[in-house]
């Protein structure tokens, strides 16, 4: 098969989990079928190194394309945005040059099959499907984590009206590329659940899990690498909704409890971009914020376990699969794990409430015998199931199925 494969963003570096995902997803296919890869490139990041970036990519695709990239302008309420039937975030990731790039690409018969990445380029592939069509891969279901966030804020009624207007739009928008893809692909059975219950019953979806590349995250060869204190890490970008609000449940429901029981604990945050309410955590006794670093592996290996305090789900969890194959332990919500499959004092100790996730914790961080079972079991299951080399090649198998064979070219 010949494919296009169109991402709102180059991923790489990996340093984060949608980078992660994504870039796996996309050497899979290219494994199988010939794979033209085109990403937008914001120039608010600079626009240096992109020779070496072009290179990453060139090494398994067949043609590669950068497309410079700046948001347009947030629309004005009155009239632009209330008269736009476009989604206010679909609408932040318009531009003409790259509609011609994309109608440039997208003549009939050059491609079996478009993959693209997320909602916001919908516009650009959706005039093609009478000779093209698209299967979208969902780093996250836009409605479910639009819902999500908007249930951990306290807005004024007319935010709460504004918000409303964005969900009608954005369940309208779902609804439409429910009806015209021939694939959603999410990360989680929870994404699935919410897709056929809020959105289509009838849309073709089909969940691949998270994956971890086994060859880097490997265990420590000392046989106890940890911290001297007990030491307790929360990663991922630290600029992300998720995250921030996880970490805000933590340090004001959970940490205080969490220093009744262990006085001495230490909190090591570490992810790129942390946001100053973030960076403000690091006043705090035993607290570190280290920002980005180059290698989140020593990281890892030193803490006693991970915590995953998350109460916006969707999307992807790459850092509780990364724990599991490096054998850090996690403490997670039952949402930061959803998706999953691991089992409750085997692979994960999850917790819900404020008193139940510092207890768990405590109890990991006082229990050597149990976290040794579950740094083990934890290895076990990662090099079992989530190797990115078997997850990603569901997808490859699964697009030709979606075509008549006597409409495939030959690659």
């Amino acid at each position: 098969m010949k494919l296009l494969v169109f991402y709102p963003y180059a991923p790489w570096p990996l340093d984060r989990g949608t980078n992660q995902r994504t870039f796996h997803l996309l050497k899979a296919l290219a494994l199988h079928h010939e794979v033209d890869f085109v990403a937008l490139i914001d120039k608010s990041e600079g626009m240096e190194g992109l020779d070496a970036k072009k290179a990453v990519f060139g090494e398994f695709c067949h043609e590669v394309e950068f497309i410079p990239f700046e948001h347009p302008p947030w629309q004005k309420l009155f009239p632009s945005r209330l008269l736009n039937p476009l989604p206010a975030n679909v609408q932040h990731w318009q531009k003409p040059h790259i509609t011609a790039a994309i109608n440039q690409r997208l003549t009939p018969g050059r491609y079996d099959l478009v993959q693209f990445v997320d909602l916001v380029l919908v516009p650009y592939v959706l005039p093609h499907i009478s000779h093209t069509p698209y299967v979208v891969d969902r780093s996250r279901v836009d409605l479910q984590f639009q819902l999500m966030v908007y249930q951990t804020q306290q807005l004024s009624l007319g935010e709460r009206l504004l918000k409303w207007e964005g969900f009608a739009k954005l369940l309208s928008y779902e609804k439409k590329m429910a009806r015209t893809t021939k694939l959603e692909v999410v990360c989680g059975p929870d994404d699935e659940v919410f897709v056929h219950k809020h959105i289509s019953k009838s849309a073709p979806v089909m969940v691949v899990a998270n994956g971890v590349d086994l060859d880097y995250f490997q265990p420590g060869s000392a046989p106890d690498p940890r911290a001297e204190l007990s030491t307790v890490i929360f990663c991922g970008a630290m600029d992300y909704k998720p995250n921030t609000d996880a970490l805000e449940w933590f340090f004001e429901s959970i940490h205080s409890r969490l220093l009744m029981l262990i006085p001495d604990v230490c909190i090591l945050i570490v992810g790129k971009n942390p946001i100053n309410e973030v960076k403000a955590y690091a006043a705090r006794p035993g607290v570190t914020v280290t920002g980005s670093v180059p290698d989140v592996r020593p990281y890892y290996r030193q803490v006693w376990l991970q915590m995953v305090p998350l109460r916006i789900g969707g999307g992807t969890r790459l850092k509780i699969v990364e724990s599991l194959a490096i054998g850090t332990p996690v403490v997670s919500t039952t949402i930061g794990a959803q998706g999953l499959d691991l089992v409750h004092n085997e692979n994960i100790l999850p917790a819900d409430t404020s008193d139940t996730f510092a207890a768990e914790i405590a109890r990991a961080l006082t229990d050597h015998a149990l976290r040794h079972s579950i740094e083990n079991a934890g290895i076990a299951t990662a090099n079992q199931r989530f190797g990115w080399p078997a997850i990603g090649a569901q997808l490859p198998a699964r697009y030709t199925s979606l075509l008549s064979p006597s409409t495939i070219h030959s690659s």
